[in-house]
């Protein structure tokens, strides 16, 4: 038995940050046509509901939507912010990840080097549509420690909640990280 599989990572300060949820926080910029036209090519997906506006005004939804899991990726580094994650590439102890996991969540007190990501599961409401500002919250729902073949493993599960500027759900996310 190697020495850090007695070593248990989750200490009260980790189980104090369990239930911590974020402010909603609002993507850069409203969904733009041209970057909903690249996810649904990347996707393969070329339903008119997602580009043709005199067809999408047929459709129960009223006008051009985005693919379901859009919302998701709505959140990128915005146009004017300098702070690049790959600056940092060159610290031997940067895995290109944040600790923080998410932004407005406090970072997780584990001294354990690597992330992996452990999956997600996504329950859908609405489309984004075209011109609208998509809002995201993510909580700390459990974490937990696992013993893996190569040693002790913490899992994360964060839960990130999608809406509209007015309140629309769009999507419910559940993601494990793993970290190693």
């Amino acid at each position: 038995m190697e020495v850090d599989e007695l070593v248990d990572y989750i200490t009260a300060e980790v189980r104090a940050v369990i239930g911590a949820r974020s402010d909603w926080i609002e993507a850069p910029h409203p969904v733009e046509a041209s970057e909903n036209r690249r996810f649904f090519q990347a996707l393969m997906d070329p339903n008119p509901r997602f580009w043709d506006e005199a067809h999408a005004r047929t459709t129960r939804y009223g006008g051009v939507v985005t693919p379901p899991a859009f919302a998701v990726h709505a959140f990128r580094r915005p146009a004017g912010e300098l702070n690049d994650s790959l600056a940092a590439a060159g610290d031997p102890d940067f895995d290109g990840v944040s600790r923080a996991m998410r932004p407005g969540l406090p970072k997780l007190p584990v001294p354990l080097s690597g992330i992996l990501n452990g999956g997600y599961e996504y329950e859908f409401f609405s489309y984004p549509k075209v011109g609208e500002r998509i809002l995201c919250r993510s909580a700390y729902l459990d974490i937990y420690q696992k013993q893996g073949k190569s040693g002790p493993m913490v899992m994360v599960v964060i839960e990130d909640e999608y809406r509209t500027a007015d309140g629309r759900p769009l999507l419910k996310s559940l993601n494990t990280m793993i970290m190693r």
